[in-house]
């Protein structure tokens, strides 16, 4: 984990707003100590979320899409500290392990041009850098017994967090992902819309289902190889749910589900597919933060529940009194999966 910046106590005490007679998940949650080793810290824990940031909109410029999502961990870190400690969640259950540090590469692609095809080339290449590091962190937290919860960065990092889990659990796993995109494009190069198409063709995704696909961003090539691999690879669009209303929500959730509950699986959240949230490709339409909390919860009961990534929020590209929206959304997002697993672990 050479990459890895650690997050410190002062770094929490820094983002932690302190109010007399409350006590805030920043004065909770644990931080591994300088002189430690991460390996056997995390081992020994008897927390069992791991919170890691991934900084970089990388992916998402290699996609042609809008830079932004880099900011999405320090907005996210800031509402997460500041969450209330309580009953009904506490941040004693969290270990704040750090972010990637990806600060060359982003310096690298400040002046790259996605129109150029070799800074295309370039884009991938640093894409496929992060790649390496994301899967050998994810490795390495499932390895020591614990669950990761990522916070990105571009989609891209499906890849990583699904061949970190592949390798750490030695077999393929399998995955939903919550998306107005179904991020299976071809393989041309590492980008933001290819992650789960990569992780597919070289053996670590086994099954995967995209939930409320936008039929009008999605391309009939997609289309027609998800159609070869319904096996493997299933999906139902947000129009016929949402609009249409020719099927039911809930029940599409437990059909999803079913095809994916067998192996481990991570729970995948691309926030552009929420409506008005700041993102790399912001939409106008779509389910709603209420439904996406419903999702994340319903997944995160099983117990083949492995990990969940939030990305694509890009705070830096939201009106400023609303850029930090997008970090209480993630914090929602973070301890509406916690409550849910640890109601899986009561259960089981």
């Amino acid at each position: 984990m050479e990459k890895l910046i650690p997050f410190t106590i002062n770094d929490l005490a820094k983002v932690t707003n302190h109010r007399s007679g409350e006590i805030k998940f920043g004065e909770k949650m644990i931080v591994i100590p300088k002189e430690a080793d991460k390996v056997k810290f995390l081992t020994e824990s008897e927390a069992k979320y791991v919170l890691l940031g991934i900084p970089e909109d990388i992916g998402v410029r290699a996609n042609y899409g809008r830079p932004g999502a880099a900011s999405a961990w320090e907005s996210a870190i800031k509402s997460i500290a500041n969450i209330q400690h309580n009953r009904f969640s506490k941040g004693s259950q969290i270990i704040v392990l750090g972010q990637i540090n990806v600060s060359q590469e982003m310096r690298d692609v400040e002046n790259l041009d996605f129109n150029d095809i070799d800074d295309r080339s370039k884009l991938s290449q640093l894409v496929e850098k992060i790649d390496k590091e994301v899967s050998h962190i994810i490795f390495t937290i499932i390895k020591a017994g614990k669950t990761p919860i990522i916070i990105g960065g571009g989609h891209n990092n499906a890849y990583g967090n699904i061949k970190g889990s592949a390798l750490a659990k030695g077999k393929p796993i399998n995955a939903i992902n919550f998306d107005a995109h179904s991020d299976f494009r071809i393989l041309e190069g590492r980008h933001s819309g290819n992650g789960f198409s990569y992780a597919y063709e070289e053996g670590f995704l086994k099954k995967y289902f995209i939930f409320g696909l936008h039929e009008n961003y999605t391309s009939k090539s997609v289309l027609d190889v998800i159609k070869k691999l319904e096996d493997r690879v299933r999906y139902n669009t947000y129009d016929s749910v949402n609009i249409r209303k020719e099927k039911d929500f809930t029940r599409e959730m437990a059909l999803a589900l079913e095809f994916i509950k067998n192996d481990s699986f991570g729970i995948e959240i691309d926030l552009d597919a929420i409506p008005n949230i700041a993102s790399s490709a912001m939409t106008i339409s779509g389910f709603s933060v209420e439904e996406l909390r419903q999702f994340v919860s319903f997944f995160g009961q099983n117990k083949n529940a492995t990990y969940l990534h939030i990305c694509e929020g890009a705070p830096d590209l939201a009106d400023s009194p609303n850029n930090n929206l997008i970090g209480k959304l993630i914090g929602y997002l973070i301890t509406d999966f916690i409550k849910a697993n640890n109601e899986k672990e009561k259960s089981n």
